[in-house]
């Protein structure tokens, strides 16, 4: 029986990754970038980026001043003289505040509220173009408005207590994109789509096998930010999560499933900028509401994650064995690592699956293949339920 041989090969086998850094940041452009009045009395601040990246907006009082947090931008080519427009704008300042984090502050003396942020990518190009939007208030307005977000995200699901002995396993299946973010787009077949449809797929597979609950990050067409994936995951206290993709790339002939770790330096350059790709997503709601970087619950994180790190590794070994043993097509390099965001659950063991590759020509035809979605359906179901058998003996010994 598969899961039976997967779990015994997966006591007996551990996984091992390579690691290779790999950083880029987002370069303003002065042509396209500038500051200025409205019309109507608000205030715009457009700003023209040689690539997209997460950030978060919120303004402070006293001085009155908004906050533009990026991850991340280098400033350097761009001067606050000429970048202001404005006869409300008093001093704009920009910088690096913190490792991995810049930003802009601009203070003014109206008392503006926050209207609207968009950041627009161009597929052809990557470049980005952020517009955000003040309108005029009145001073209790801004009070009320302004504060710095609160702190660390998921602190709070740290400390959870552990799930009862008897509970149910519950399995968390996130399609990637949706909404707003299509995903790859190659011959017609769009990845949000496509993988929406295998996570309702694999899920009736899934529940259909065993005593288990099965949650989607997602039910239909629509925008998740990475956050707020994790989040879900912590909220229904899942025992694994599982990232479902089918990206493209414009350059190589990557093909077959791959399975990712997190891993804060990649596996290999083409890894790191898949990370990057999938992490410009949540540029697209407007705001990333990633953790402020406190001290306590960093410590807490990184410690936790010293338990799950080697799970979220046995349960990738377990994804590539299940779908080699299924007779299914496997990437030349079928286990990678990089830093993408939706895995960075410091409790729950997480993988991001590239069910195949949009590029492909291959592997688009079997994507969009219903008898081959349910092969791969069955290659999982049989992989989890081997990890969740070697997981449990593993936990076993270690209480002995």
């Amino acid at each position: 029986m598969i899961m039976r041989a997967l779990a015994i090969l997966l006591a007996l086998m551990g996984a091992a990754v390579s690691a290779q850094e790999f950083s880029g940041l987002a370069r303003p452009d002065p042509e396209t970038s500038v500051l200025r009045d409205t019309r109507n009395g608000g205030l715009e601040i457009v700003l023209g980026l040689s690539q997209g990246v997460p950030f978060r907006i919120f303004t402070l009082d006293e001085p009155r001043r908004l906050v533009l947090d990026f991850r991340e931008v280098d400033w350097r080519g761009i001067e606050p003289a000429t970048l202001n427009q404005s006869n409300a704008v008093k001093t704009v300042r920009m910088g690096q505040f913190r490792p991995g984090w810049s930003r802009m502050v601009v203070e003014f003396e109206p008392p503006f509220l926050f209207g609207t942020a968009d950041m627009t990518i161009d597929r052809s190009t990557g470049q980005a173009r952020l517009d955000v939007v003040l309108t005029e208030g009145d001073d209790e307005s801004f009070a009320a408005a302004a504060g710095a977000p609160e702190g660390a995200l998921w602190s709070e699901d740290i400390v959870m207590p552990p799930k009862p002995g008897d509970a149910r396993f519950v399995i968390v299946l996130d399609p990637g994109h949706g909404g707003i973010d299509p995903g790859a787009d190659q011959g017609g077949v769009l990845e949000k789509e496509v993988m929406l449809t295998f996570a309702h797929e694999l899920r009736e597979v899934l529940l259909r096998s065993g005593d288990v609950d099965v949650v989607l990050t997602r039910e239909d067409d629509r925008f998740v930010s990475l956050d707020e994936r994790v989040s879900i995951a912590h909220k229904v206290r899942g025992d694994l999560f599982i990232s479902l993709h089918a990206d493209a790339v414009s350059e190589g002939m990557a093909h077959g499933a791959t399975v990712y770790t997190l891993s804060d330096s990649a596996s290999d350059a083409a890894s790191a900028a898949l990370a990057e790709r999938h992490d410009r997503a949540d540029i697209l709601s407007g705001v990333d509401l990633s953790s402020q970087g406190d001290v306590v619950a960093g410590v807490l994180m990184d410690l936790a994650r010293l338990e799950t790190a080697p799970r979220s590794e046995q349960l990738a070994e377990a994804l590539r064995l299940g779908i080699e043993k299924h007779g299914l097509r496997l990437n030349r390099r079928p286990l990678r690592a990089a830093s993408f965001s939706v895995l960075r659950s410091p409790s729950v063991p997480s993988v991001l699956l590239e069910v195949g590759f949009l590029s492909s020509e291959t592997d688009r035809g079997n994507l969009v293949d219903p008898a081959w979605r349910a092969e791969m359906a069955h290659a999982v179901r049989d992989a989890i339920f081997a990890w969740r058998q070697a997981d449990a003996a593993r936990s076993e010994l270690v209480r002995q």
